[in-house]
């Protein structure tokens, strides 16, 4: 067993279960780019069909911060942060039928546009890791810690990107929201993930950035539901009301064997 020291408090466990985007990689760096290439996309689909512009703000309907064509924050109880790719398509789809599109045009443009942000992802290789993620893992390896991801975005993308940078190799296993029934915030993916680490959901850890992490975290009845949250105070505690811990950063977190804690 290890124990994991977060805000004073020392968790002993067997497993980390992580998300990935805003906790294991830079969430605005991969998404946000994805989505600016999502949305110009959807708006030349529009001005093709000589429709009118997205009727609604469409920070509002995704979530996100900004500046000028560029995302540059986005919320971490917002649609493209918990939603699935579902979800945002869905979005842009009803925003597609509001214009004058039928529905079934509608979802085939959308999907154009999904298939372009994709390819533009994939040519750019977007992909980037938070400061101290790499050295955290190691250390979670070193101690012998079982890891897994579990997140809201797809599985074969979710292992591309964490391949990126060459991160795929520390998880014994991967969970998109494509292999449950039910997405965050229900506990579907840990006990999966628990399940697949030949643990107990009460002998991992969760770590993530939204709400909808915490909540799963203690649906599945996890040892202990940490945020990360790197604008810290009390903003981050507002944005993160079921989390047992809020940390800044990766180096708040202790990890080690008996009492030599680090």
């Amino acid at each position: 067993m290890v124990h994991l020291n977060a805000a004073g408090v020392t968790y002993p466990i067997k497993a980390i279960l992580f998300d990935k985007d805003g906790t294991l990689i830079d969430f605005i760096y991969t998404w946000g780019k994805w989505s600016e290439h999502m949305l110009a996309e959807f708006e030349n689909q529009l001005k093709a069909r000589e429709l009118p512009p997205i009727s609604a703000d469409i920070a509002s309907l995704w979530g996100t911060s900004h500046e000028g064509d560029a995302i540059v924050d986005y919320d971490r109880n917002g649609p493209l942060a918990m939603g699935t790719i579902e979800d945002l398509t869905a979005i842009l789809a009803w925003q597609g039928y509001l214009a004058g599109m039928s529905w079934a045009e509608a979802k085939l443009a959308v999907q154009q546009c999904r298939q372009h942000a994709d390819q533009q992802l994939e040519a750019s290789r977007a992909s980037k890791a938070l400061p101290g993620v790499i050295e955290f893992l190691t250390k979670c390896r070193e101690l012998g810690l079982k890891l897994a991801v579990v997140t809201a975005d797809e599985t074969a993308p979710a292992v591309k990107h964490l391949k990126w940078l060459g991160l795929d190799s520390y998880f014994d296993a991967i969970i998109g929201t494509d292999r449950v029934e039910r997405g965050k915030p229900f506990p579907d993916m840990a006990e999966l993930a628990c399940r697949e680490l030949d643990i107990q959901p009460s002998e991992a850890a969760v770590i993530g950035d939204t709400n909808g992490d915490m909540r799963m975290a203690g649906f599945a009845g996890a040892a202990v539901a940490i945020g990360i949250a790197p604008e810290g105070g009390a903003a981050a505690a507002s944005k993160l009301p079921d989390a047992n811990a809020i940390i800044v950063s990766y180096e708040e977190l202790g990890l080690a064997h008996g009492t030599d804690e680090r």
